[in-house]
């Protein structure tokens, strides 16, 4: 593995210019010790008892959910909708949520830490945004199917912020936008073969259900794919340029590599970070093999400050994935930016004789969605929501550490801004180099995935909700108040380890 300096970047804040998002970037090299460390010793789960008295919160305080929870059996698969949804015992149905929380159809209220996976950056149900979407809803309803002035005005101001973006195709949804990108890749570049960062989650298109999550895995959740489809797919490890770089050149002497795909924060936003150089040298090699390089850019789009995690590490990419705080919360939440050369080759409508890699989707950029977009990104510029949500972040961060250190627990919390995430059951850290090795450890992961889903109902039963009990989204409504909030409820539940 090609040695990268683990130094936190710091950048300060100016008066003229918003806070950083990120204010300084973790210690990779210290954090990865610190991973083995947890994977090596022990559980640390809720006690028994302790345990026991959470499903009686289930049990006694959430029979509206349960009751709804077993209506969703009879006609949903599972039960559930929503990949991101934590259903233990079983899931919430939740009946409102304002600002920095949720209130059941029980009347239980929590502190919203899932923001719907992300995307709702100002928090939920922002007044100034719902107003502007209410106009256009009475003015013209939610699609036409024909040009909106928001489509064009929600392009220009994305396109005046992010550095790598000067054309915008809105699509309906992140695994849409991804799907476009690389398509669009290999029309230009006329190539096939594309290299994603093992264990990131790039939506769920047939040729990207390919090492999700757990690195080295390639296709062990590919199931009703046929191998055809991801046979021009690869993986890398994050963090080693040497395997890139062998890939690179392995791929040139079969007619090269359209794209490298990445999470600029590392897999599974930042679970497993890259160091603060990783995607500058990523960016060197892609010049040097003439692959396009591709940011997905879903999560970290908007929330790491307007000009997404490009601008904060001063690396271009050739495309740009976009989703979620695209359009503040509101559906239909996707879109492909990038060079103007290669978009192009987006060009859409009826009758074009030019090439082209066709996308398409009858509710893309509809009037309601780039309304909501458009007044959420301003909103988000006007209030440094990034910057706010960001300092949030490094002051939950820093409570839970406190928390750890004092209760001595093997726990480990670290963020990335308004991206927090806390490690107690380590199960997504493992060592998967190969599937070998995750067939030998196979007990020990479904134990260890148990934990994580028993920390999560603790949470959850102490008015806490979080993205699969691992990871936490912080917003512009998480005022000190919430967060001290959240951090003694926090100390409650690590009491009861």
């Amino acid at each position: 593995m090609s040695a990268l300096t683990s130094d936190p970047i710091a950048f300060p804040a100016t008066a003229a210019a918003p806070r950083p998002a990120i204010s300084a970037w973790p210690e990779v090299g210290t954090l990865y010790r610190r991973f083995s460390e947890l994977v090596q010793q022990p559980m640390r789960p809720i006690r028994p008892p302790e345990m026991a008295r959470v499903m009686r919160y289930f049990d006694e305080r959430c029979q509206g959910s349960r009751r709804l929870a077993e209506r969703a059996q009879a006609v949903i698969p599972g039960g559930v909708q929503h990949n991101l949804a934590f259903n233990h015992p079983f899931p919430l149905a939740v009946a409102k949520a304002e600002g920095a929380h949720l209130t059941d159809v029980d009347g239980n209220r929590y502190i919203d830490f899932l923001q719907a996976g992300g995307p709702t950056l100002l928090g939920s149900k922002h007044p100034a945004v719902r107003q502007k979407v209410n106009e256009v809803l009475d003015a013209c309803g939610p699609v036409t199917g024909l040009l909106h002035e928001y489509e064009v005005k929600l392009a220009e101001l994305v396109c005046s912020v992010m550095p790598g973006v000067d054309m915008l195709r809105l699509l309906g949804s992140g695994t849409e936008a991804v799907m476009g990108a690389v398509r669009l890749a290999r029309a230009y570049t006329r190539r096939k073969w594309i290299v994603k960062i093992g264990g990131a989650y790039h939506g769920w298109s047939d040729q990207l259900v390919y090492g999700m999550r757990l690195p080295g895995t390639g296709r062990m959740e590919a199931v009703g794919i046929p191998h055809g489809v991801t046979g021009h797919t690869q993986e890398c490890h994050p963090n080693d340029l040497e395997a890139l770089r062998r890939k690179l050149q392995w791929n040139r002497l079969r007619g090269g590599t359209a794209a490298v795909l990445l999470e600029p924060l590392g897999p599974e936003s930042g679970t497993r970070p890259v160091h603060p150089g990783y995607n500058a040298e990523v960016r060197k090699l892609c010049d040097e093999f003439g692959a396009l390089l591709i940011f997905d850019e879903v999560v970290t789009g908007f929330r790491l400050g307007m000009g997404g995690a490009q601008a904060y590490f001063g690396v271009t990419p050739d495309l740009t994935v976009l989703g979620k705080c695209l359009t503040g919360g509101y559906p239909m939440a996707g879109a492909i930016g990038g060079r103007k050369d290669v978009m192009m080759l987006l060009v859409g409508g009826i009758g074009t004789t030019a090439r082209r890699a066709f996308v398409g989707g009858t509710l893309s950029a509809n009037p309601l969605s780039c309304v909501a977009g458009y007044y959420a990104l301003k909103e988000a510029q006007r209030c440094d929501a990034a910057g706010v949500a960001g300092r949030a972040g490094d002051r939950l961060r820093k409570g839970l550490d406190e928390i750890i250190q004092r209760r001595a627990l093997p726990y480990v919390a670290y963020n990335m801004g308004s991206i927090v995430h806390l490690q107690t059951s380590g199960v997504l850290l493992m060592d998967t180099g190969n599937l070998y090795k995750l067939w030998r450890a196979k007990d020990e992961a479904k134990a260890r995935k148990h934990m994580m889903e028993e920390m999560g109902a603790a949470y959850t039963a102490h008015g806490l909700v979080t993205l699969a009990g691992s990871r936490i989204y912080t917003s512009l409504a998480d005022t000190d108040e919430v967060i001290d909030d959240a951090l003694n409820r926090f100390d409650d539940v690590f009491g009861c380890v």
